[in-house]
This record gives C-alpha cells, structure tokens and sequence, in this order.
C-alpha cells in the first residue's frame, strides 16, 4: 500500500464514520427483531457475520416472522441484495487481480462505501471504499451483539424512533449524487418506481425494479 492508497484508506475512515453510527442502531435492531422472530443469539450474529446486508436480513426475518419458510426468506434476501450486482460489475474493472481475488474485495462494497468511493468518471477508489466499510462492518456487529444480548433492556424499539434511520441513511447516500443533472434524474425515477412498487411488490422486488432506472441511466450516457 502506497502513500496514496494510505491517505484515501484513512479518508474512507473519516468518510465512513457518520455511516457507522447508523448501522450501529440498524444492527441493534436487527439483533432485537431476529431474537423476538425466535432466533438464538448465536444465530443472530452468525447472519450478521454471514450476510452483512441490512435490507436482505430484514427481508429475511420478516417473511420468517410471517410465518414464510426458509427458502421464501431467503429469495426475499437475494432480491433484496440483487442491487449489488450492477454495483459490482461497474466496480470490477477498477478492482486489480484475477476475478476470484477481485470478488474478494468486492465482498467490501455496501451501499454508502460504493457510493462514497465513486470518482465521478466511472472508476472507483478501492482503498476509500475499504475504509469506508471498515467501521460499519464492526458497528454492524457489535449493534448485532448489543440487540441480540441486550433485547430485553432495550425493550420497545418503536419508542426510539429507528424505524427513521433507514430512510436517513439511504437519502445520506443519494444527496451526492443529485449534484450531477443525469445522476439527478436517475435517481428521481428510480426513487418513484420504488415508491410505487413498495405497498403491493414483495420485499426485493422495489429495489430490483429501481436498478432499471441505473441501466436507463447509462444508455443515456452511452448515447450522449
């Protein structure tokens, strides 16, 4: 690691830290969510360690709480997580080695690091994404033991108003990207066919159909 690959690893740090916070509450409630959904404390965690995608596990444990079946659990997940495949192919040529190793490095990429990392010309500053991952990967697993141990101090988590940090943390992402005009209106219709799909689609399926609006996005682009 070079000097320069040093300097955009700790701002990554920086960068990543207002992030950490929020997936600290997100995965304290999860860990209380999976305990009152009948999960074990070690099972809890162990899907944090495993998954590390906050959406999927929700997904997951809400069908299970429904009364829904491993497999439906875990298709609603993987819908849910199918975002990160155009992520990672407009990541991967910007990611050194063969492809198992680059597949590596890609198991980093969340929704903020991705985002945080982007220069702007379609290439992406892996070490800044590493460091923007790196204190929300151990605040997603220390708000994971905290609610899966502590579930019954922290008692009702609708008195806390978590249910706002989501929706925070998600718009924390997209503000950069409405500076671009194009960005601006990707985001726009993508946002609008999740909305729409939200109260009648089954969990996943929202964020697979606002990915479209990401490929419309770069036909724009490739015809301009």
């Amino acid at each position: 690691m070079g000097a320069d690959d040093r300097a955009s690893f700790r701002e990554g740090l920086r960068l990543g830290l207002p992030f950490a916070v929020a997936s600290f509450l997100l995965s304290m409630s999860f860990g209380v969510v999976a305990r009152e959904t009948g999960f074990g404390v070690l099972a809890a965690v162990a899907m944090s360690v495993l998954v590390f995608a906050g959406s999927a596990q929700f997904a997951a444990v809400a069908v299970l709480a429904a009364g829904g079946g491993a497999g439906a659990a875990v298709a609603a997940g993987t819908l849910m997580n199918s975002r990160f495949l155009p992520m990672g192919i407009a990541l991967a040529p910007s990611l050194p080695g063969r492809a198992w190793w680059r597949g590596l490095q890609g198991l980093a990429v969340v929704d903020s690091s991705w985002a945080l990392a982007a220069r702007g010309d379609g290439t992406f500053d892996r070490w800044r994404l590493f460091g923007t991952t790196a204190p929300q990967l151990v605040a997603w697993y220390l708000g994971t033991v905290v609610g899966a141990f502590g579930g019954e101090l922290i008692g009702d988590l609708d008195r806390f108003g978590l249910d706002a940090v989501y929706p925070a943390f998600f718009l924390a992402v997209l503000l950069p990207e409405l500076r671009d005009r194009d960005r601006r209106g990707v985001a726009v219709v993508g946002g609008l066919l999740a909305l729409a799909l939200v109260p009648v689609a089954p969990p996943g399926v929202p964020v697979l159909a606002a990915g479209l609006a990401a490929l419309w996005g770069l036909r724009r682009r490739e015809t301009s």
